[in-house]
């Protein structure tokens, strides 16, 4: 049996991947006095005079909502809300298995912006953060913008932001395994999605040398037009010499590869053409943008892929988790840059430095010390930059 039959099976078996668990137990009368009337109405009236204390006497500090609108769901596109659950579930599986984070799955019928902006918005309150998950670009870019005006908890697009810390630890080690210095090199970046406009600022904050964006019209260069509103400012930060062409011809001399983009868009020439030790992360899932033996076969020095069945997979796993545990654990206001450079670092510093090597970039995902080291370097840096709530960390 395959795995998506052995999936759809273990899917009939569950009826569903997650549970809402009591924390208290019902079984008499002062027990039921004290979770309910008459005696819940104190913290609701306490919580009434001080907004803060729902942090204190909720579950809020330490739940998360992950929303979707179902248009971008993996590889499947735009499956709406009813079909989108299984992933949403999935998600929240995690949440609570890497990290102890609850997690609530919330499936939205509507592809209308400010719709879903202002569902989010109102159901808010209830959490202490936000999961943005398989939204399509270019609107999960506006969503991201005007929820983050709209509320006090942090809003975090893991397709965006999970994907590029990642990616960012990857490359920190690759840097070193290489031997060269991050601020030297010219990354080449192909697919200007939700995926790949992160990457390129998360490693603009990382310090890259250069960075070279083509979407499936070419090379992004500043000057020209658009029908996505998001790449004029990645034009205005990207692609410093200013040059023209295809794929091949970002590639040339480039030192390293990340697509985000579709099966088969990268040849062996291709890498031949690129910089000594050239990184290759050919993250398209379920076929990379060219296969990680083909790539080493054509010089690929560092190759990653999105999949578990290569060396180097580049999974969101280690990062989303920890982020949220270390946003809560200090009640950040939201997932600023300094705190996804910090779990990008924590994620890269986790791999002991005696074991890096070529095919050993990242940590183990099924590591679940990771979790912990990025909480608390998330943590400390919304704390440093000023975000935080709460000034002390007790992870």
């Amino acid at each position: 049996m395959d795995i998506m039959e052995s999936a759809l099976n273990k899917h009939f078996e569950w009826k569903g991947k997650i549970e809402i668990v009591s924390r208290t137990p019902v079984n008499n009368r002062e027990q039921l006095s004290n979770a309910y009337t008459p005696g819940v109405a104190k913290p609701c009236l306490e919580i009434e005079k001080n907004p803060e204390l729902s942090y204190e006497l909720t579950r809020r500090h330490n739940l998360v909502a992950v929303i979707t609108d179902g248009t971008a769901v993996l590889g499947l596109g735009d499956i709406g809300p009813e079909a989108s659950m299984p992933v949403m579930e999935g998600k929240c599986a995690l949440f609570k298995e890497f990290a102890d984070v609850d997690a609530f799955p919330i499936c939205i019928d509507s592809k209308d912006t400010d719709e879903i902006v202002n569902t989010i918005a109102l159901i808010s309150k209830s959490f202490g953060g936000i999961n943005l998950e398989d939204i399509s670009a270019p609107r999960c870019f506006e969503i991201e913008k005007k929820l983050k005006e709209k509320v006090d908890i942090p809003v975090f697009h893991d397709d965006q932001h999970g994907t590029a810390i990642v990616a960012s630890a990857a490359m920190i080690n690759a840097a070193k395994v290489t031997g060269k210095r991050i601020e030297d090199m010219t990354l080449v970046i192909n697919g200007a999605g939700a995926a790949g406009c992160a990457i390129a600022r998360q490693f603009i904050t990382l310090g890259i040398g250069n960075i070279i964006m083509v979407d499936i019209k070419g090379i992004i260069c500043d000057g020209d037009e658009f029908e996505n509103p998001s790449h004029y400012e990645i034009a205005k930060i990207t692609n410093k010499n200013k040059i023209k062409g295809g794929l091949a011809d970002a590639m040339k001399n480039a030192d390293a590869f990340i697509g985000v983009s579709k099966p088969g868009l990268v040849t062996q020439d291709m890498i031949r053409s690129m910089a000594d030790k050239p990184v290759v992360f050919a993250m398209a899932n379920p076929t990379p943008e060219i296969m990680p033996d083909e790539a080493k076969a054509a010089g690929a020095f560092v190759v990653g892929t999105g999949r578990s069945d290569y060396p180097n997979q580049i999974n969101n796993v280690v990062a989303f988790p920890g982020v949220f545990k270390g946003a809560l654990a200090v009640r950040a206001k939201d997932i600023n840059e300094e705190m996804k450079l910090a779990a990008a670092y924590a994620i890269a510093e986790s791999v002991d430095s005696n074991k890096l090597s070529p095919d050993n970039i990242l940590p183990d995902p099924f590591d679940r010390n990771i979790p912990i080291l990025v909480a608390r370097a998330v943590a400390q840096a919304a704390v440093k930059s000023g975000i935080a709530r709460k000034k002390e960390c007790n992870l």
